[in-house]
């Protein structure tokens, strides 16, 4: 993977206090910063009903998915989302809204693990633990020594990726607002083996499927708001590309093509060609990319 010393200096792997972002946190947070509050003031753990550090992990998060901006303002994206009026879906009962905010989360890159797991290291470990990304940033490093982490902080950040996607069926816990907002997309597989010394290790693979319950909506709103891409798109670049579908989503390539056919049934100024081989998306009128989930919500 090559990073320039332009991206190392985004890199965050903190600001979340070890909390996952849980299930009711952006929609409250949302609806905080709409009525005019700050998240600096004291009196933010009354209103929120969190404790201290909760409230800056809220902000942090809502500023990793796109909901708030640099100066704590509402972003179009969390607008869209979460305004009580307006909003598609301010409390998130459709499963599209969550396969939207992991796209968020992986395009936006403040959290930087998701966007390093999503586009680059599953890619090249189909199993893979804590210790083997925390191998994978230090080599890196090694050619970047600009790029500066402390195991610790890394582990602890991992430790949250985890639990913002694990699904754990086996769990006693049965309150929903500590569970991780992503777990009911069964993206992350988890399973168990020994290491040398006998000691039980998890596990974890992010396997590349159909995803049949990722709308087509959703899939083309991301093509859409990809500033990379034009009028025309190979299959490769969606199949390939950093913040592709395929790699934000882990679509195998029979899952892209057939969200790419629905999309075409779809929409009359969308075609799939496959001239010599080489096969495109092309926009002969290219729609705005909220214009698609105005249609698919009802709005």
């Amino acid at each position: 993977m090559i990073i320039t010393n332009k991206e190392i200096s985004k890199y965050t792997f903190s600001g979340h206090d070890s909390f996952q972002c849980r299930q009711l946190w952006l929609k409250k947070g949302y609806d905080f910063v709409q009525d005019g509050q700050s998240f600096n003031r004291e009196d933010a753990v009354v209103k929120l009903g969190v404790g201290k550090n909760m409230v800056s992990a809220i902000r942090y998060w809502m500023k990793a998915f796109n909901i708030i901006d640099s100066k704590d303002s509402p972003t179009d994206f969390g607008t869209k989302l979460f305004d009580e009026e307006t909003g598609y879906d301010p409390y998130l009962e459709d499963e599209a809204s969550l396969w939207l905010l992991h796209y968020q989360l992986v395009k936006t890159g403040l959290a930087s693990i998701y966007s390093i797991i999503f586009n680059e290291f599953r890619k090249e470990k189909l199993f893979f633990t804590k210790e083997t990304f925390l191998n994978y940033l230090k080599r890196i490093q090694e050619a970047n020594p600009e790029l500066s982490f402390n195991d610790n902080t890394i582990a602890k950040d991992f430790s949250v990726f985890v639990n913002m996607y694990k699904n754990d069926n086996d769990s006693n816990d049965i309150e929903d607002s500590f569970s991780g907002i992503l777990s009911e997309l069964g993206m992350l597989k988890t399973s168990f083996i020994q290491d040398n010394n006998g000691k039980k290790i998890e596990q974890f693979q992010i396997e590349n499927n159909e995803r049949d319950s990722l709308p087509e909506a959703v899939v083309l709103y991301s093509i859409l708001d990809n500033l990379n891409y034009g009028n025309s798109i190979s299959l490769n670049s969606l199949e390939f590309d950093t913040n592709g579908p395929s790699s934000v989503f882990a679509l195998n390539r029979s899952g892209l093509v057939n969200k790419i056919s629905g999309i075409v049934k779809e929409n009359k100024n969308i075609t799939f060609t496959d001239h010599a081989g080489i096969k495109e998306l092309q926009f002969k009128n290219k729609p705005n990319a909220y214009s698609i989930l105005d249609k698919y919500y009802g709005k």
